[in-house]
């Protein structure tokens, strides 16, 4: 089965993406992106499936997944069970931590753990321990205690010595088959504009379907409607605004894409079980809330 492609969207004024979520949730499927990922169980057992590897995972399984290298995490939980918070991932691109290389030669030291990266590393429980601190305190912290936290994180994995590569040396992913399709072109303009007013009837055409085909077709692809697919990347941007403190929620509602204050609450309320100024006033008292992309 060819793998999803997942848009990951890293603020502007951020260098790298870190968050958590619960399970159920809408990224949990086979998938891939050219961004370097830390995943961080914190929650549940079940089986990991990364490129051409199953393997069982509990609390605790830390894994490096290079660009574009297939994966998913299914934890086995009772019907109908929710898990709050599954799991804390750091995602950041190539670009980005190849140009920290070149400009901090200090960092060189984590260039064999990348080269590596592309066949998914598996951390020891030991290190795993020692990195959810820093990763839950990159949830909510701003400024140059990201970069340093960042970087903690980097001197951790770069200097732990032991890991085990998870895929067979001779897995290849044919990256440009995936992306490839039409569906995939349509995702990475959404990906790029869902700030600004989409038009599902547009996107249909892009597709080359008719608006009612391309509706079932998106929804088979990503088991979400295009509004709320748009809707909940539109929320998880607004979460990353809301735990800082520079702009208003009405601010926040615009700049995110919503064009009404009530249809921007009613949103984010149906997909975070709470209003903007709850979600804001928890993290202004330091309580790490899931979900938080």
């Amino acid at each position: 089965m060819n793998p999803d492609l997942e848009i990951v969207n890293i603020r502007g004024d951020h260098s790298f993406k870190v968050w958590s979520h619960g399970y159920p949730y809408r990224t949990v499927r086979w998938h891939f992106h050219p961004e370097y990922e830390l995943h961080l169980v914190t929650a549940t057992h079940g089986y990991r499936y990364v490129g051409d590897q199953i393997g069982s995972f509990r609390p605790g399984d830390l894994v490096l997944v290079g660009p574009n290298l297939p994966h998913n995490w299914i934890s086995n939980i009772e019907p109908g069970e929710i898990v709050v918070e599954r799991c804390l991932v750091l995602q950041f691109t190539e670009n980005f931590i190849f140009s920290c290389m070149t400009n901090f030669p200090e960092l060189r030291f984590i260039g064999p753990l990348l080269k590596d990266a592309p066949r998914g590393v598996q951390f020891g429980a030991g290190l795993a321990e020692k990195v959810e601190p820093l990763l839950r305190a990159l949830l909510t912290s701003d400024g140059a205690r990201r970069i340093s936290l960042f970087v903690d994180i980097l001197d951790l994995i770069g200097h732990s010595g032991e890991y085990t590569l998870l895929t067979g040396s001779r897995f290849r992913q044919n990256v440009e088959s995936a992306r490839s399709t039409s569906m995939k072109m349509v995702l990475e303009h959404i990906g790029r504009n869902f700030t600004l007013d989409l038009n599902e009837a547009d996107l249909a055409t892009m597709n080359r379907q008719s608006v009612s085909a391309f509706s079932r077709s998106f929804r088979r692809h990503t088991g979400l409607s295009f509004v709320h697919y748009v809707n909940s990347l539109r929320v998880d941007l607004a979460c990353q605004y809301l735990a800082q403190d520079q702009l208003s929620i009405t601010e926040i509602c615009y700049e995110v894409g919503f064009n009404n204050i009530s249809n921007f609450n009613r949103q984010f309320l149906s997909l975070k079980s709470m209003s903007p100024s709850k979600f804001r006033g928890l993290y202004r008292k330091g309580v790490g809330v899931a979900d938080a992309a």
